[in-house]
């Protein structure tokens, strides 16, 4: 069924009615999140949010399976990909981390003194989208033309070894369009997600993905690869107007006891400074072109490799993070709630509820690295083996999709982590520097292995990295950010990585037993899922049994 959301924040919400005889119960905080304190809502925001979210990573899927069927893993595949490296940069700072961190905060601060306020004046939501967007925006195009006059310089320093470098340099050009779109869009998303609106901000791969697959389909045989770079743009303006009439169907609303914006002249101070944190504004930026730095270190020594490097590395890299896209679906839900608790100053409510979000995105994570490892050749098999991707890219993309695997915890608990030290809207250089350190790190590895063991040896060197980064942002938690309590996270952490470690033996061991590649996927998934579940309940984790508990209930009670 359908999962439905309650009412968004800006609706008031009544207290119920109260016996004559008892006294009346205390109003509720006007500046409290009535929405996002309720675990109902916030299960049905994850559970929606997961579903599209999901679909687009399916829509994803199909995409890659397109692009692989028409063009295999070959030199025209691996300049679409140094191209592509333009939209997954957008997407980390201006959809997925670094413009989130920012306006996440911002928006949650200005609705929280949009409810406080008892008179007139300017609404202070309104004032911070006055005060922001048109400056975003200018820097937007002006990002988006300066790729566009710089894709040759671009391409070279990228990937200097390409054969066909000025296929690149045109896809390079197509995809920088992706800057205005994104960045319009993140806008959006963020807006949207501090007043606790999730449909619209989870439907936007299904519909960035729809635009390339049929642009794709469309202008292949006229256009070759460089129609896979047309459909980032089209998805790019598919997935603004997604969200852009929600956002303004929102912000149009009349609040009770706010006049509408008077411009320049009203109270919107505090909502309009925040706005304009250069100071946050770098910090977020960097931490987001650090963590993205990943894909320039592994696209600039794959280029030296034989042809088809890159490609295997991208489709690795696609279905391996496939877990953790899904585990960081509830963090990206409860992000504005942390937000919300801090801007309120309620620190034991932020600490709970990063503790739980860690704990169950790691199980989360934890068994589909389990899958992906035990299970990584039938998985590629199935999905890509057609048309020009041969056996031999299958073996070749499947060995480096378990050595991914090993990293996915990392890149979890970094997703989830630097969340909670941005939540509170205010800058700080320790995420940067965690994060500079794992990638300097990854490219020394990359760099030291690449010789010895080609690609393996850019993957490994990625695990290592983002695992560093990982533990440096978790260690420091209780000091520099929502301070959690670190011997139980750690301990929780522990107990499930261990479980997951037995499932995938067990996953490895069901799937040789058949021959057959889907029957060998079932039966390695179903091991994994036995084992994993088992392990969990009986060793207590925290995070798991309260979720079969709540299950047990729910299936009693619709019985």
């Amino acid at each position: 069924m359908k999962p439905t959301l309650p009412a968004g924040d800006d609706e008031t919400v009544r207290p119920p009615a109260v016996p004559a005889q008892q006294t009346a119960p205390a109003p509720p905080d006007p500046g409290r999140d009535t929405h996002g304190t309720s675990s109902t809502f916030l299960a049905r925001a994850a559970l929606l949010t997961a579903v599209l979210s999901a679909a687009g990573s399916l829509l994803g899927l199909v995409r890659d399976q397109t692009l692989a069927h028409l063009f295999g893993a070959g030199s025209e595949t691996d300049a679409f990909l140094v191209a592509w490296t333009v939209p997954e940069v957008a997407a980390t700072l201006l959809i997925e981390d670094g413009l989130a961190f920012m306006l996440v905060p911002a928006f949650s601060a200005a609705i929280a003194l949009r409810g406080s306020r008892q008179g007139g004046g300017q609404d202070p939501v309104r004032a911070l989208v006055a005060a922001s967007l048109p400056r975003l925006t200018l820097a937007f195009v002006a990002s988006g033309l300066a790729l566009i006059a710089g894709a040759p310089q671009l391409v070279e320093l990228l990937a200097p070894g390409l054969p066909d470098p000025q296929l690149a340099v045109d896809c390079t050009r197509l995809t920088a369009t992706c800057v205005l779109t994104f960045g319009l869009t993140g806008y959006c998303s963020a807006a949207l997600r501090a007043h606790s609106s999730y449909l619209a901000p989870a439907a936007i791969y299904v519909a960035y993905n729809t635009g390339i697959i049929a642009t794709l389909l469309l202008l292949a045989d006229r256009w070759g690869v460089r129609a896979a770079a047309a459909g980032v743009a089209v998805g790019g303006c598919l997935m603004v107007l997604v969200q852009a009439p929600v956002l303004r169907r929102r912000l149009t609303r009349t609040e009770p006891g706010l006049q509408a914006s008077q411009g320049a002249g009203g109270d919107g101070g505090p909502a309009q400074k925040q706005s304009l944190n250069m100071m946050l504004i770098s910090t977020v930026l960097l931490f987001a072109l650090c963590r993205q730095s990943q894909v320039f270190i592994e696209r600039f020594l794959a280029s030296s490799l034989p042809s088809g490097a890159i490609s295997h590395l991208n489709y690795a890299q696609k279905v391996a993070q496939l877990p953790m896209v899904l585990s960081l679906m509830l963090c990206t839900v409860t992000f504005p709630v942390v937000a919300k608790a801090l801007a309120r100053g309620d620190i034991e409510r932020a600490r709970d509820r990063v503790e739980r979000d860690v704990a169950l995105a790691a199980c989360i994570v934890l068994s589909g690295a389990a899958v992906v490892f035990a299970c990584a050749p039938q998985i590629i098999q199935l999905l890509f083996q057609r048309g020009a991707f041969t056996a031999a890219d299958t073996a070749a993309t499947a060995s480096i999709m378990r050595v991914y695997s090993l990293g996915l915890l990392g890149h979890c608990l970094v997703g989830a982590l630097v969340r909670s030290y941005f939540s509170a809207g205010r800058p700080t250089w320790y995420p940067v520097a965690s994060m500079a350190l794992g990638m300097t790190l990854t490219a020394g590895v990359g760099t030291l292995t690449v010789g010895t063991w080609g690609v393996a040896g850019i993957a490994a060197a990625n695990a290592l990295g983002i695992t560093f980064t990982a533990v440096l942002l978790l260690t420091a938690m209780d000091r520099r950010s929502v301070p959690v309590r670190l011997p139980v996270v750690l301990l929780e952490l522990g107990k499930t990585l261990l479980a997951a470690v037995a499932a995938t033996a067990a996953g490895l061991v069901g799937a040789a037993r058949v021959g057959q590649p889907l029957g060998s996927l079932a039966v390695g998934c179903l091991a994994v899922g036995t084992v994993f579940g088992l392990l969990l309940w009986a060793l207590n984790v925290q995070a798991f049994v309260p979720a079969v508990r709540f299950a047990t209930r729910k299936l009693r009670h619709d019985r």
